[in-house]
């Protein structure tokens, strides 16, 4: 196992811890990492709206929940995260219920991307430290077999198109952002992070 990828789990937390976490800084009047800001802390309190009706609303595909209860093999699904960050808190709670559903096979664990820089710089995106970053840990071996993130294919594209459009990532985009997260319901995530799955699955 890569020293950062111990270091990062040995100070990782559940998704509850997580949580946890986020809403008392929040009552402090902070956000998570770094950077303190006026504007970082309205978008965690946006976050943990968003997250609390998520947590209600989304399920796991039936498709899915099979898959995930009949994997053969256990996994640490090690997420790099923010509680400022609009697409972990869309994605977080659709990946804590796959993660529920495979019955203990998966083992959630969330680190802050600030606390571990040796970590996040393994898992750049096109040399930005963008988030969240799913790293799929063979629970057997410790040794990380594939990355996913920081958003769904579909939602890439998306804010790749306005980029090239408009030159900027403004709070247009990240309006259309949260409007296609909606409609989308989680189903790409649980869809791209299962094609990951069972490309691991099948071993010799």
């Amino acid at each position: 196992m890569k020293s950062s990828i111990a270091k990062a789990l040995f100070n990782s937390h559940s998704y509850t811890e997580y949580r946890k976490i986020v809403t008392d800084l929040l009552l402090e009047g902070k956000s998570t990492g770094n950077e303190q800001s006026e504007s970082l802390t309205n978008y965690t309190k946006l976050n943990e709206a968003r997250m609390n009706r998520l947590e209600k609303t989304m399920k796991v595909s039936d498709e899915v929940v099979s898959e995930l209860e009949n994997l053969k093999y256990n996994y640490i699904w090690l997420v790099i995260s923010e509680g400022w960050c609009g697409d972990a808190a869309q994605i977080l709670p659709i990946i804590n219920k796959m993660a529920l559903a495979s019955h203990k096979k998966i083992d959630l664990r969330i680190v802050f991307r600030d606390e571990n820089d040796a970590l996040m710089n393994q898992y750049l995106t096109n040399g930005g430290r963008a988030i969240p970053k799913v790293i799929v840990i063979c629970k057997e071996t410790g040794i990380a077999r594939a990355d996913w993130g920081p958003r769904p294919k579909e939602a890439i594209e998306l804010v790749i198109n306005y980029k090239k459009e408009f030159g900027v990532i403004d709070e247009k985009i990240k309006t259309d952002l949260q409007l296609w997260y909606l409609t989308d319901k989680g189903l790409s995530t649980q869809n791209e992070l299962m094609d990951i799955m069972r490309v691991l699955e099948i071993r010799e």
